[in-house]
């Protein structure tokens, strides 16, 4: 059966470990057998689910360090890592019998022990968006390990490997639970420290746990071609080594790559397509003696089979941030079909499969300074830095973890070749700021492979992106408006934030009521809702307070609007409850046609009023119409306000089929009259999937007025159209307006 674990026996006696690390000295190995001794007395009558003796576990996890090449006091707290959680041993006695800095690992381990998290029900390849500050807390601590001393976090690693390998003997909550903990943290953490081995393997066995079906279907059909995959690699290999050696390269190693199920299932969903047509499927990796030797192999697959277009990756020449280094290229082979090829010198391997713990050995020992461990500690240190400040929030930490770590990443250019490292969705904003602060605050533009695009370009791997500065200014508010996309990755967030913080507090109070002005512009609601009454819904006491927070990018237009239609709903449900307890004797009638219940009366024709075109979200009532029904207003409607007839008004609220709905919405935009200025406009429409019904130009003295109506489905889609037209080059501003 094909499967995706490792599957060596890992050492359970001493003998056998001492053997792994049989290139270490008399005094390592000395320390190492002390520890095996130790935590095996310490650990003599507790068992694992499994029936096993807990030992075993221990040295399972020796082991995986051990075979990672890892250092003495690194396998030996590994075997020690759950006596002060689990015996009575303490760790003053560790320290004594084995040393400082094995002491100083156990304990690092042993705050890592409980990660507070239970995920339940979540698909695969999700990631939560929220979490409790226990959860920070947990994060925070392995974050400031890994800036520490990084040994920690590859035993935590280790360890959470053997337990995925044991996980079949937990209860089945259990095994969702750990597993997708481990696919939502502990294998992206691998990832990035640049260990494929656990990353790969740490995936599969979640994977297998929490979608069983899809995993034994992609094994069992990875299980039945395992024969022709045989051959048909050495076939390929046949082939490739004769062709190879004519060009005297004779030290080779060509082998099939391993099948990662994970991967594949992700290739499979991301691209939709069947097993057959995933490229690396078929697969060989060629190991040789030197990077000349990667470039010259390249040359000779191309030129034995046809490479497939826009399937070729220089990591060797651009590494990935986790500093993985190699050749992946694709071709179709002499029948036709699919081959991935990988190229890539024995140290590029080792370094591929262990990364930065590939590298821990050579710092230990005065052997030399090894520049590519300095280069990747150099690496996790900036990935940090700002984790661990203590002005940082719980969920801003968090937030911005989840961007750099554990996120799928995208691979983009300088001018200069250098690799930009981005999460999946950043933007040219987002690019900005991961070159510098400085460029991020003066980033007025971008260009793509030469061309100018938007902002709010979503960066895609393989595009060389330039950053066009100005000499002075700061960043813009609507930066911060989620619904304009600009920005993507909270560290780009999270320094705009400071920028408006650092201004001064008049200017906050300034920017603050403009941003606070339009949004109430934009919903329509500038007339009924004042100032003071949105700050009371952020619990602020002074408005000014709570004005200098907006400017500060503290709040942002985008909670405002939420804010102030959760409070309208609010209010509306509950004037709505109040009148029915007050009048109990009526009956409610939904005319579903139009997404409104009409309260105390039935069977009655509905209608929206042209005079002031409500929508979901709008503050409502009825007017009893001869011969027409009830015709539905907004409360502000001033045909309304100057109604007599009370007695015809009825209580009316929207109903629940309203998000089907579409309504006519008037809205008026204002802007400089340019060429090309309502393509533009309409354009925003039509990419929101909106219907425009009518639209009429007005220009006098270059200032162009266009009154559009369009059929909206909602006050957040009419938001969102609104903040977009705003940024419209030319237009000063666009609101709803009344008939």
């Amino acid at each position: 059966m094909v499967t995706s674990t490792t599957t060596t026996p890992y050492p359970r006696d001493l003998e056998t470990l001492l053997d792994v690390v049989a290139d270490l000295s008399p005094n390592d190995r000395s320390l190492i057998e002390r520890a095996y001794y130790r935590a095996e007395q310490a650990h003599r009558g507790q068992f694992r689910k499994s029936k096993e003796p807990y030992f075993t576990h221990c040295v399972a996890v020796a082991s995986i360090l051990a075979d990672m090449k890892l250092d003495s006091e690194t396998i030996a707290a590994g075997l020690l890592h759950d006596v002060v959680e689990d015996t009575p041993v303490t760790m003053e006695e560790l320290r004594s019998e084995f040393g400082p800095e094995v002491a100083r690992l156990v304990d690092g381990v042993t705050k890592l022990t409980n990660l507070p998290i239970k995920p339940i029900g979540q698909k695969p390849d999700n990631i939560r968006t929220s979490v409790s500050n226990k959860e920070v807390e947990y994060f925070r601590k392995m974050m400031m390990m890994m800036n520490d001393d990084i040994r920690v976090v590859l035993v935590k690693l280790a360890d959470r490997l053997h337990n995925m390998r044991t996980l079949g003997y937990m209860s089945l909550e259990k095994q969702h639970n750990i597993a997708r903990e481990t696919l939502d943290i502990f294998a992206p953490l691998a990832n990035r420290l640049g260990i494929w081995q656990l990353k790969w393997e740490l995936e599969d066995l979640s994977f297998r746990f929490l979608n069983p079906e899809a995993y034994r279907a992609i094994a069992t059909r990875l299980d039945e071609k395992l024969a022709d995959r045989e051959r048909y690699v050495a076939a390929i290999g046949e082939k490739l080594r004769r062709e190879l050696e004519q060009h005297n390269i004779h030290n080779i190693s060509i082998t099939a790559r391993p099948k990662h199920i994970y991967s594949i299932y992700r290739k499979m969903e991301r691209k939709n397509l069947p097993l057959e047509q995933i490229y690396d499927v078929r697969a060989v990796r060629v190991i040789v003696d030197s990077d000349t030797q990667c470039y010259t192999v390249l040359g000779i697959v191309h030129r034995l089979w046809r490479p497939i277009p826009n399937e070729f990756d220089d990591y060797i020449a651009s590494p990935k941030d986790n500093f993985y280094r190699s050749l992946h290229t694709a071709v179709l082979d002499d029948n036709g079909r699919t081959l991935e090829v990988q190229i890539r010198t024995a140290h590029m391997h080792e370094d591929a499969e262990y990364g930065i713990a590939a590298h821990w050995r050579y710092k230990e020992g005065g052997r030399g300074k090894d520049e590519a461990f300095e280069r990747r500690v150099a690496y996790l240190r900036r990935l940090m830095e700002s984790g661990i400040e203590h002005s940082e929030d719980a969920q801003t930490f968090f937030d911005r973890m989840k961007d750099e770590v554990f996120q799928d990443r995208v691979y983009a250019f300088t001018p200069k070749g250098d690799v930009i490292d981005l999460p999946v969705g950043a933007t040219a904003i987002d690019f900005a700021y991961h070159i510098h602060t400085d460029v991020g605050h003066r980033c007025r533009g971008a260009k793509v492979h030469g061309r100018l695009v938007p902002l709010n370009y979503r960066i895609k791997t393989g595009d060389q992106v330039e950053i066009l500065t100005s000499s002075r200014g700061g960043p813009s508010m609507d930066w911060l408006n989620e619904a304009l996309g600009f920005v993507k990755t909270s560290r780009a967030q999270s320094k705009i934030r400071v920028w408006f913080r650092r201004q001064n507090r008049d200017k906050h109070i300034t920017w603050g009521r403009d941003v606070l002005e339009r949004e109430l512009k934009r919903l329509g609601v500038m007339d009924k809702v004042s100032f003071d009454a949105v700050s009371h819904l952020f619990e602020y006491d002074k408005l000014e307070d709570f004005l200098a927070a907006i400017g500060a990018g503290d709040v942002t237009g985008a909670q405002i609007t939420q804010r102030v239609l959760d409070d309208e709903r609010r209010r509306v449900e509950a004037e709505n409850f109040e009148r029915e307890i007050l009048k109990p004797r009526r009956s409610t009638a939904l005319d579903t046609s139009a997404g409104v219940s009409i309260m105390g009366t039935g069977g009655l024709m509905v209608n929206l009023a042209k005079c002031c075109n409500p929508m979901p979200g709008d503050k409502i009532t009825g007017y009893i119409t001869r011969g027409r029904g009830v015709t539905v207003h907004r409360v502000d409607c001033p045909n309304i306000r100057s109604i007599a007839e009370t007695e015809r008004l009825v209580d009316v609220a929207w109903g629940s089929s309203s998000n089907e709905q579409k309504y006519s919405v008037p809205v008026e935009v204002i802007a400089h009259d340019r060429e090309g200025l309502l393509r533009d406009i309409t354009t925003i429409i039509a990419d929101e999937r909106v219907n425009i019904t009518s639209v009429e130009v007005i220009t006098r003295q270059h200032i162009a007025t266009l009154q559009l109506k369009m059929d909206i489905g909602s006050n957040q889609q009419l938001t969102r159209i609104l903040a977009k037209i705003e940024c419209v080059p030319g237009v000063v501003e666009g609101h709803r307006r009344h008939q």
